[in-house]
């Protein structure tokens, strides 16, 4: 479902290392960050990849959204992999170094693992396709966007590849577009796919060279990174404005974020790496959330359109890889009404408006390994905290 370059770049980044001056020379041509980077890359914990990258910042709001904190038990022993293990276990074994829980707006639990506080940035990777579905929701309510929209339309550098063209708004948001960027990665082949775009320092490039078509847009839902990075130049386009300015202005401030954020770019000053690479403190994870959960409002201000929040929870008409899915967000299977932004390496923002619950997980674990057992642990906390 995410991408998962972290193996691919220690292919290529430890070789190029290893060729000494030439491999200054090589990345400069393929277009990928210095063989330092790709070396450092190859090492890093996830949650220390963003550093490595050139960013634009996101402001915060100047009067912070107060979270009231008032601790009280959550589920001490949860479902996991067929048998009940203490939660302490679980967060051991998923490698995650946040979990929040908020119950009723009020955040009733936060742990934080030894080396990681409230102060910390923390990336996102794929959470932020659900921001950038957020932007987009604003975008059309303001009469910016129709999802019937082509790309073409919208991207002038783009007219010249006629399958966009065919690719509308709408196919781009529930995952249909058809484009042939694999999110599985072949270790031959590191520059292919999600890995590549991961890499390049010219996404606009990137995509124009990739205009090829695995299937015919709105047939088929198959998860592509491709389809929100395309989703970020229409929005930057439209607004003619960086897409770091457009979520500050339009969501990061007036939700009440606490901290700066800030979101990684292909080279500096550049494009903002809009399927993945926003970077913030766990707190405004948690508000994101609770926007969402409280139909896109905080108090009596509408940040996102409430007729928005309700197209990202109807499931699209095509599931996406076996899981319903509607603009950029997951529904969780046999769960509740709850939906969840999903990222690579575990990260979790997760929203069950049945049970008031939101809860996000920030994690180093593997790429998508165990992500509906995480969502099955997510819901008994939720209904637990409903019961109690």
């Amino acid at each position: 479902m995410h991408p998962s370059p972290k193996r691919l770049i220690s292919r290529l980044g430890l070789p190029l290392l290893g060729l000494g001056g030439l491999a200054w020379a090589a990345t400069a041509v393929l277009g990928v960050p210095n063989p330092v980077t790709l070396a450092a890359l190859a090492v890093v914990e996830p949650s220390a990849a963003g550093a490595w990258f050139a960013s634009r910042p996101v402001a915060a709001s100047r009067t912070p959204r107060i979270l009231t904190l008032a601790p009280r038990p959550i589920l001490d022993r949860v479902p996991w992999k067929d048998t009940l293990v203490p939660l302490g276990a679980m967060l051991a074994a998923t490698h995650t170094n946040a979990l929040l829980v908020t119950q009723d707006g009020v955040l009733v639990h936060e742990w934080y693992r030894p080396g990681f506080d409230a102060e910390t940035s923390f990336p996102s990777w794929s959470v932020a396709k659900s921001v950038v579905s957020l932007l987009v929701g604003r975008a059309i309510a303001d009469g910016r966007l129709k999802e019937t929209d082509h790309v073409s339309d919208l991207l002038p550098d783009l007219r010249t590849a006629p399958v966009f063209g065919r690719i509308t708004v709408g196919d781009l948001l529930d995952m249909t577009s058809g484009l042939a960027v694999p999110e599985n990665y072949d270790p031959w082949h590191p520059l292919v796919g999600t890995a590549g775009m991961y890499l390049t320092r010219d996404l606009r490039a990137f995509v124009r060279e990739h205009a090829v078509l695995s299937s015919s847009p709105g047939s088929t839902g198959q998860y592509r990174s491709i389809d929100t990075q395309v989703l970020g130049l229409i929005l930057a386009e439209v607004h003619g404005r960086p897409l770091s300015d457009l979520l500050s202005e339009r969501i990061w401030r007036p939700m009440g974020a606490q901290g700066d954020a800030s979101w990684n770019l292909d080279r500096p000053g550049g494009t903002e790496k809009a399927f993945c690479c926003l970077n913030a403190v766990a707190r405004d994870f948690a508000r994101l959330g609770l926007m969402v959960a409280d139909h896109g409002a905080v108090g009596s201000a509408s940040v996102v359109p409430r007729r928005w929040i309700e197209r990202i929870e109807t499931p699209a008409r095509r599931e996406v890889d076996g899981w319903p899915y509607s603009a950029q967000w997951w529904h969780v299977p046999e769960g509740d009404e709850d939906i969840s932004a999903i990222g690579v390496y575990g990260q979790y923002v997760y929203v069950n408006r049945d049970t008031g619950t939101v809860i996000v997980k920030l994690s180093d674990h593997g790429a998508e390994q165990d992500e509906a057992d995480t969502l099955a642990v997510m819901l008994a906390i939720s209904r637990d905290l409903r019961r109690r």
